[in-house]
């Protein structure tokens, strides 16, 4: 059993993290912490967690995490950076599901998140967590920056078309609806019932985080690379929808069979059928991207629809994914759960 120290378990990402583990056969969660929640039972905050786990949260703090053998920080940006380094000396494993080691270049991150960075001689080390970007890297890495919501659900779309050099690079648009759970748990007037209910809106128009993220990773497939990125807030619960378009370069009349043999091995991506428009209702709770792949003739366009629980497969069960594949386990265990209808 894999010993798993949770840090930040009272988060979304942080209960979703331990609704997976609770039945993961090769998982044991050893220590969950929390500094509001300190001494309290687990599944008094989260009753759907009753006979499955029997932890009380802790207070944060290196010498919790001793006898793990891996931990999550599930908590906001900037805090995995000032403990990493003594975790990984220690012989500790590290997944990141913030954005502390997500983006190499440490001007840029500096610039989007407002800090300096704590620990930038680990970013160079650090694996960009997309198992289907970077399978390999992350078998052998001791610290995965777990890519963000948003990013997944676009680079997905993105990568067989950029592989076979099917678009212009610098066409790329992504319009993109999360949401509210994409926010966090923490009570904001923005995210209340009454003011997300019946409405979308956009947001970070003029920049949002995930944009350099997004960036950085698809100029290492084509240096050309750029986008225009807008995300939206919906009056859902969970769930990514991202259409994401592109000029078209070459020849389109097998751009299905291009989708089909490129994720064909792949077990958490799914190509739809020619003509499908996927739903976020079908992956709900599921650690699943579904795609499906449009060209429109006339405009000479892509559209790709790609849909995902923002916080499986754009969060807890993506790094989870990681976590096999660091410990030499099957890939999907523990994630083998279908979306839930309705």
């Amino acid at each position: 059993m894999i010993k798993i120290g949770i840090v930040g378990g009272t988060g979304y990402t942080g209960a979703e993290l331990m609704r997976l583990l609770a039945r993961h056969p090769a998982a044991r969660m050893q220590v969950i912490t929390s500094r509001s929640e300190s001494g309290k039972p687990v599944a008094e905050l989260f009753p759907n967690l009753r006979a499955l786990v029997d932890l009380n949260f802790i207070e944060p703090a290196i010498d919790s995490y001793r006898d793990c053998e891996l931990v999550f920080f599930s908590t906001p940006n900037t805090t995995a950076m000032s403990q990493a380094e003594e975790l990984l000396a220690s012989g500790i494993k590290v997944i990141d599901l913030a954005a502390d080691f997500r983006i190499k270049h440490i001007p840029t991150w500096e610039q989007w998140y407002g800090a300096t960075h704590a620990c930038p001689a680990l970013v160079e080390d650090a694996v960009y967590g997309l198992p289907e970007l970077n399978r390999e890297a992350i078998r052998e890495a001791r610290l995965v920056a777990n890519p963000g919501c948003y990013p997944t659900s676009v680079i997905l779309a993105l990568l067989p078309l950029l592989a076979n050099n099917l678009i212009d690079p610098k066409s790329i648009i992504a319009d993109c609806k999360s949401g509210a759970s994409g926010a966090g748990r923490k009570a904001s007037v923005g995210t209340a019932f009454c003011e997300i209910t019946e409405s979308v809106k956009a947001y970070g128009v003029d920049g949002h985080r995930h944009l350099p993220e997004i960036r950085e990773v698809l100029q290492t497939l084509n240096v050309d690379a750029d986008l225009v990125f807008t995300p939206h807030l919906m009056p859902m619960i969970r769930g990514i929808h991202a259409t994401v378009y592109a000029d078209a370069s070459g020849p389109a009349d097998q751009v299905q069979s291009v989708f089909e043999d490129y994720y064909r091995a792949e077990p958490f991506v799914d190509v739809m059928p020619a003509g499908s428009h996927p739903e976020t209702r079908s992956v709900r709770g599921a650690n699943v991207c579904r795609i499906a792949v449009h060209y429109l003739a006339a405009a000479n366009k892509y559209v790709v629809l790609s849909v995902e629980d923002n916080l499986v497969k754009g969060a807890a069960g993506q790094a989870i994914q990681n976590m096999n594949l660091m410990f030499g386990l099957d890939e999907t265990a523990g994630l083998e759960a279908p979306g839930m209808l309705p």
